[in-house]
């Protein structure tokens, strides 16, 4: 009778910072390595390349996580079928956040040169994952809406934004000594 029946488990949401800092992980670590292509063409085949094989192969094999997902303890799932996404979903919904990416990177390596075209290439990204900050069921962005996937916070994963707060607060509780 209903297309996508109504959720009867609520998942865990994931705070924006963390999905935030997720991102950055995967997009510097893929950034980093497209960097060494000489020419922009060479680099955008390195980095849809890096993009699809941390992003996708990774995660079908990793439980749902990419290396920044693992390490803020996120993890990918399927709406509807409330498991990991196949290759396909997963296909889907990260063209959609590579090609944004993919142009989010250009636009940053002509920054120099340009501000005003590093803002028009940035903004796609932005108006992407703005809109997780307007789901109040899932946090969901345009690319997981398009893909029907959901990001949840799991337990499996390194704690980077635990370990860096207890750090800090250690850091600060020696200073005032």
């Amino acid at each position: 009778m209903y297309d996508n029946p109504p959720p009867s488990k609520r998942f865990p949401r994931v705070p924006p910072d963390r999905r935030f800092y997720a991102f950055l992980i995967d997009f510097v670590a893929v950034w980093i390595v497209s960097s060494i292509g000489g020419s922009w063409l060479l680099q955008a085949i390195i980095f849809a390349a890096g993009w699809f094989g941390l992003r996708v192969v990774l995660v079908t094999r990793n439980q749902g996580q990419s290396l920044g997902s693992w390490a803020m303890d996120m993890k990918v799932i399927d709406l509807r079928f409330r498991r990991i996404p196949d290759i396909v979903t997963l296909g889907k919904r990260e063209a959609i956040l590579g090609f944004t990416a993919l142009l989010a990177m250009t636009g940053l390596n002509i920054f120099f040169v340009n501000a005003f075209s590093t803002l028009l290439l940035v903004s796609p990204l932005l108006a992407n994952c703005g809109t997780a900050f307007a789901d109040e069921q899932y946090n969901q962005a345009l690319h997981d809406r398009v893909a029907g996937t959901a990001t949840i916070q799991t337990k499996r994963g390194f704690s980077l934004d635990l370990r860096t707060r207890q750090l800090l607060d250690e850091i600060k509780y020696r200073m005032r000594k």
